[in-house]
């Protein structure tokens, strides 16, 4: 971390260092320097908490049609690669943007703005995004947060004894990706919800990540019994994935607008699951929330 500027946050009770390169989340540590973000081992995966825009997931052959031209973006789109703007740095805030460009437009035909807060208040980190339409066409996107967190969280607890609670009952089935595409499968499947709860298990990740595209709750707490936990409240997105990779120190918890393109979808780009639409001279926004819980 070291050989990277970030910009660093603080309430007294938490710190949050952020990249400027994709506005993103790379520490959140407590007063006593407990860390709860991943370490990125990149024997693993090199990611901290990447913004998902302008879509979620991977497209069919990597390509998408929009306004009768066709275009290709990577997986999860561009801004986790691209270099934001600092707007405002506080003790408490900092304010990062991204504006549409020459690059961009070569893969997203679509003028933008794309603003991301991060304000720390005592326990909590609050992430506000909007996603500002400033051409004079209904501009689709999607958008995803991907936070990465320890697992085991700091405190002593085991891996087995985490616990990953939804505020409320989630009977429905699940989807996964394709292995060789990480396509959406038309399989759906029974959850490893039980009621409201279930315990993470590295072999649950085989296929990539468990993804609720019809989704109850907007609030998840993560960590053990006992022990210091995280809470990740997303009032404003309705899907969700959680993910791992088999034996690596993480799971993430990442709240979506927006879902890979299903197996055989060759629509328009307005009709991809999960893309909405955001009028001429207006902005959407959406917020994902961290908090840390005291343990018992």
């Amino acid at each position: 971390m070291s050989d990277v500027e970030l910009l660093s946050i603080s309430s007294g009770d938490l710190t949050a260092r952020i990249n400027p390169l994709g506005a993103e989340l790379w520490s959140l540590a407590d007063a006593r320097g407990r860390e709860f973000m991943t370490a990125a081992d990149p024997a693993y995966w090199t990611g901290h908490a990447p913004l998902l825009f302008p879509i979620v997931g991977a497209l069919n052959e990597g390509r998408y049609r929009v306004n009768g031209s066709e275009y290709a973006l990577p997986r999860h789109g561009f801004a986790r690669h691209s270099r934001f703007e600092v707007l405002i740095a506080e003790a408490e805030r900092v304010m990062f943007s991204l504006s549409a460009s020459d690059e961009t437009r070569k893969v997203y035909p679509f003028e933008f703005k794309l603003n991301v807060n991060f304000r720390l208040i005592e326990k909590k980190l609050s992430v506000g995004v909007g996603v500002q339409n400033c051409g004079d066409v209904p501009m689709p996107f999607s958008f995803g947060f991907h936070p990465a967190f320890a697992w085991p969280l700091p405190g002593g607890a085991a891996k087995e004894d985490h616990v990953i609670e939804f505020a409320d009952a989630e009977p429905h089935r699940v989807r996964q990706l394709e292995e060789d595409t990480g396509l959406l499968s038309p399989e759906r499947r029974h959850g490893p919800v039980k009621g409201s709860a279930f315990t993470p298990r590295a072999e649950l990740f085989e296929r990539d990540a468990i993804i609720w595209d019809k989704l109850n709750s907007r609030k998840i707490v993560f960590g053990p019994k006992a022990g210091p936990r995280v809470a990740v409240k997303f009032p404003s997105l309705p899907m969700l994935g959680i993910w791992q990779k088999p034996g690596a120190d993480f799971l993430c918890i990442e709240p979506w607008q927006g879902i890979a393109d299903p197996v055989g979808f060759s629509g328009d780009f307005r009709e991809k699951p999960g893309v909405i639409s955001v009028a001429p001279g207006q902005t959407t926004f959406l917020e994902m929330h961290i908090a840390v819980l005291d343990g018992a």
